[in-house]
């Protein structure tokens, strides 16, 4: 009788620990430079992406994988020149523009540490993508300025944009709270093209790349055991980025009928800051970025501030 109820224990216990990991994940990511609170509103003026992923099942994977995800998501980005009322186009330092797309990506986690991570986005470039819509209604809402000049935005375009990111772990120590990884990432599209390389620091309470929220990959049920069963961490990512094409720049690939539109800046360098805390069910990350100028114009350098809120669901 001891035995049957010590089983019944142990299995209990397994299966509760079991039920802490879950297979979906749902959540959003806002970006603004309001949240540097610097009273700029400028260029890369405001982002907002919602995300769905699902972990695939783990029986299906080869001996070196860890984890699969697939991911579906719904975006906007609105840019604007150095303010959102540049009534006159002579005036303006970047062009005002929106892209609206939806994506898919699927991300492959290996064992040795390296994330794989292949994607695709279809979507608009012009007034289709509301941007314009978009920013006056935000603005009528907290109360702030009436945007003027999107009467010369950039014109209408498809896009279609592939994007290929690859992430290698570089070295841990051995207390497993600091850790250092590579990345390199390349676009193709109509949208944006172009390729870059950056470096990735942690510090705090980790998890390996393939059970980290860094990487969204706290879902599903990787072969090796987390390190840690929540993680709380700091993180830098300098990153060189090589720019061959910027529609939301340039205008449209196939025709320069918008109004106005600059070169680009082919070299620009980020540094990015942030701190990210991820429980079996919620992620909080919240960073900043710096970037040189990417316009060639008079334009400056600009930052902004991103916040991200994920949920997990649905117990493996």
């Amino acid at each position: 009788m001891k035995s049957i109820l010590a089983s019944l224990l142990i299995l209990f216990v397994v299966n509760t620990a079991k039920a802490q990991n879950f297979k979906n994940e749902f959540g959003f990511k806002t970006e603004n430079d309001a949240y540097l609170a610097t009273l700029n509103d400028r260029y890369y003026t405001n982002g907002l992406f919602i995300y769905y992923r699902r972990a695939i099942n783990p029986e299906k994977l080869g001996e070196n994988i860890e984890k699969k995800t697939y991911e579906i998501s719904i975006g906007q980005k609105i840019y604007t020149p150095y303010w959102g009322q540049v009534a006159k186009k002579e005036d303006q330092d970047r062009p005002f523009a929106g892209y609206l797309y939806a994506g898919a990506a699927y991300s492959i986690f290996y064992k040795k540490e390296s994330v794989l991570k292949t994607s695709i986005e279809l979507g608009t470039v012009g007034p289709n993508s509301l941007a314009q819509d978009a920013q006056k209604f935000l603005h009528k809402t907290v109360g702030f300025y009436t945007p003027a000049g999107w009467e010369y935005q950039i014109r209408n375009e498809i896009a279609v944009n592939l994007s290929g990111n690859y992430s290698k772990l570089i070295h841990r120590s051995s207390d497993n709270a600091v850790d250092f990884s590579g990345q390199g990432y390349a676009n193709l599209g109509t949208t944006f093209s172009g390729l870059g390389a950056s470096l990735l620091f942690r510090a705090g309470k980790l998890n390996q790349l393939f059970n980290s929220a860094y990487h969204n990959a706290v879902i599903g049920d990787a072969k090796t055991k987390s390190l840690n069963s929540s993680e709380f961490f700091f993180y830098a990512k300098p990153q060189l980025n090589i720019v061959a094409y910027d529609a939301t720049i340039q205008g449209s690939i196939f025709n320069n009928d918008s109004p106005v539109t600059f070169g680009i800046k082919p070299i620009v360098f980020e540094q990015q800051f942030g701190v990210n805390y991820s429980s079996k069910r919620f992620t909080a990350d919240f960073n900043v970025i710096f970037k040189t100028k990417e316009v060639k114009s008079i334009a400056k350098a600009q930052n902004y501030g991103g916040l991200s809120l994920y949920y997990r669901f649905g117990k493996i």
